[in-house]
């Protein structure tokens, strides 16, 4: 028996990274699973190796919601969860932000969260559960990345805001906090078909083995498995809350 058995759950920016990690942890647990995202190659790819439905969404388009959010009620009959996990991040001092890039993430992170309750809650079976994809930066501060830090504290308002009002319909609405994370987002390499990945990985782990206090960047897999708990029965009484995933990171950086 899967921890999601029955469940149909959509996962936004599923394609790669972490969105991907959760996908795959949600269908082996049972769940049917709504690959959404606007790298449709990959996207389809991951939906067919998975046995899932694909659909294109841009997170910062109405229109892109209702039809992700039809689409899946189509095919199954019934929606369970979100994970709102799509997002970006631009590095820029604050002084140095353009308007159009902070409004880039903006749209991306803190409008896509707020259309997808949005758009999502109403579809959703009583008893449901949204996981909100913020960050590290929602409950602290961190330098050159003021958009990005911006939209994820904004997030946990959203996540506050939501669970009070749907908590009547026992929908539990939760946001996971990562730290670094082994993605694109942190480790652009991964992009990149000429960086070497060993000599990409060994400045990272050097890096961040100063930096955290367990040593080491993070994995896709580690928040995927913080978001299939906010996701599964395992969490039936919590709600509104931040959860932070961040090696300790958060908990202060050693001297030693």
């Amino acid at each position: 028996m899967g921890k999601l058995d029955g469940r149909v759950v959509l996962v936004t920016g599923a394609a790669r990274g972490q969105g991907e990690q959760e996908a795959r942890l949600f269908r082996a647990e049972g769940a049917e699973v709504v690959v959404a995202d606007v790298l449709d190659e990959q996207g389809r790819a991951l939906a067919g190796e998975l046995d899932a439905l694909y659909v294109h969404l841009d997170v910062g388009d109405e229109a892109d919601w209702r039809a992700a959010v039809d689409t899946a009620r189509e095919r199954y009959g019934h929606l369970d969860g979100l994970v709102n996990n799509a997002g970006i991040l631009r590095f820029n001092a604050l002084v140095d932000t353009p308007l159009d890039e902070f409004m880039r993430v903006v749209r991306v992170n803190q409008v896509g969260c707020f259309l997808g309750i949005r758009t999502v809650a109403p579809a959703l079976q009583d008893g449901a559960t949204i996981v909100n994809t913020a960050s590290y930066t929602a409950v602290t501060g961190m330098a050159a990345v003021g958009a990005y830090a911006a939209t994820k504290h904004a997030i946990l308002g959203l996540t506050r805001v939501a669970a009070l009002e749907l908590a009547h319909r026992r929908i539990r609405v939760n946001a996971v906090c990562p730290g670094a994370i082994d993605t694109a987002m942190s480790n652009p390499s991964l992009l990149d078909p000429e960086a070497d990945p060993e000599e990409t990985g060994r400045a990272l782990d050097e890096l961040y083995r100063k930096l955290v206090p367990l040593g080491r960047i993070g994995r896709p897999e580690e928040v995927a498995r913080l978001a299939l708990f906010l996701t599964a029965d395992d969490s039936s009484y919590v709600t509104g809350q931040p959860f932070v995933i961040d090696g300790g990171w958060l908990a202060g950086v050693s001297v030693l």
